[in-house]
């Protein structure tokens, strides 16, 4: 497909510098753009660039002032990262809209039922009593068990696995092979060393506009329900177990793991390989900066680092005294000798 520059100014609220009707068909990277393709400049590491990419069109920001003249023609928006990730979001539904039907083979129970402009993938498997709202998208090889609902607009990748009675909202987004509603990690010691499975009889609740990684692992609750609150955003191979809360709006990077029954307010966010401990609380917009683990609540709006976690400015300045080890050494020794030539000269 092929826009002009005009038309995506429209789209992204942004004022045209140049030829309006210079069109492109694909996106590139400023510094490997060619003709006929659509790029953007934010961060100004890349502003040498500007001057020399073969792009056609030019994301900018609106205050941004030129150093010499450009070939490209230029849209002026406030933020140009965010003007760019409305249009590529604006693209990949456009794509999406494309796919509709059901493609064979599939497997849809005769109690489940889907919405208008839906796509089933081959091989995909709906179970029974499940319901697919209108313009979600199922691809190949993904399992919906018995009971579960999705909602509108979602996109389910493929070999997505999501478990009976799990509940999806609206807009939200899971790539491939991520598990959803695995068992509890649930286990009762024995008198005799052994572990007995607890039954984990729960399920998942994700909110709207989630979106979760590939591989990533939420577990289903005990009892209850595992929460993802609206806008949270998980990335890849990220473990939630049973029970958790995560809050509205809090991002959490690769390969963190949360133990059970643990809340997490809202706008939090995890780094990567951060640990959590189960029942405790990370309040409003606490942060916690990559491997750190934390064993134990958090205040709203504290920020934590290290293992285990604590107080991540005191940790900035144990880690500058841990530097200066070797100088503060050599320092005391000096003056032990120093201490031991006046008690010498004053006996």
């Amino acid at each position: 497909m092929t826009f002009p520059a005009s038309q995506i100014a429209f789209l992204i609220n942004g004022k045209v510098e140049g030829d309006p009707n210079v069109a492109v068909n694909s996106f590139g990277k400023i510094e490997e753009a060619r003709e006929g393709q659509l790029s953007f400049l934010a961060n100004l590491k890349y502003e040498d660039y500007l001057y020399s990419t073969g792009a056609s069109v030019i994301i900018l920001n609106e205050n941004y002032e030129l150093k010499q003249p450009v070939s490209a023609t230029l849209i002026r928006v406030p933020d140009a990262y965010s003007a760019f990730a409305t249009l590529l979001t604006k693209y990949q539904e456009i794509m999406q809209q494309q796919l509709q039907g059901v493609q064979e083979p599939a497997y849809i129970a005769k109690s489940a039922t889907y919405g208008e402009q839906v796509f089933i993938g081959a091989f995909a498997y709906l179970g029974e009593n499940v319901r697919i709202g209108n313009n979600t998208k199922i691809y190949p090889n993904a399992y919906i068990g018995n009971n579960v609902t999705i909602g509108d607009n979602c996109v389910i990748h493929p070999g997505v696995k999501i478990y009976h009675d799990c509940q999806i909202g609206n807009h939200v987004s899971i790539h491939a092979g991520t598990v959803v509603g695995s068992d509890g990690f649930g286990f009762a010691p024995q008198a005799d060393g052994s572990f007995k499975k607890v039954p984990q009889i729960g399920n998942v609740v994700i909110h709207d506009y989630v979106e979760i990684g590939a591989n990533a692992t939420i577990d289903r609750a005990t009892i209850g329900s595992t929460v993802i609150k609206s806008g949270a955003k998980l990335d890849n191979l990220i473990q939630i177990a049973h029970n958790v809360e995560v809050g509205n709006s809090t991002v959490i990077a690769a390969q963190a793991g949360v133990s059970g029954s643990t809340k997490i307010g809202n706008g939090v966010m995890i780094g990567g390989q951060a640990g959590i401990v189960g029942h405790i609380q990370l309040g409003d917009g606490a942060k916690v900066n990559a491997q750190s683990g934390v064993s134990k609540s958090i205040e709203a709006g504290k920020a934590v680092t290290g293992s285990p976690a604590h107080d991540y400015t005191a940790a900035l300045r144990s880690q500058a005294l841990s530097r200066n080890l070797p100088m503060l050494e050599k320092r005391i020794k000096e003056l032990e000798i120093l201490i031991r030539q006046l008690l010498a000269e004053n006996v």
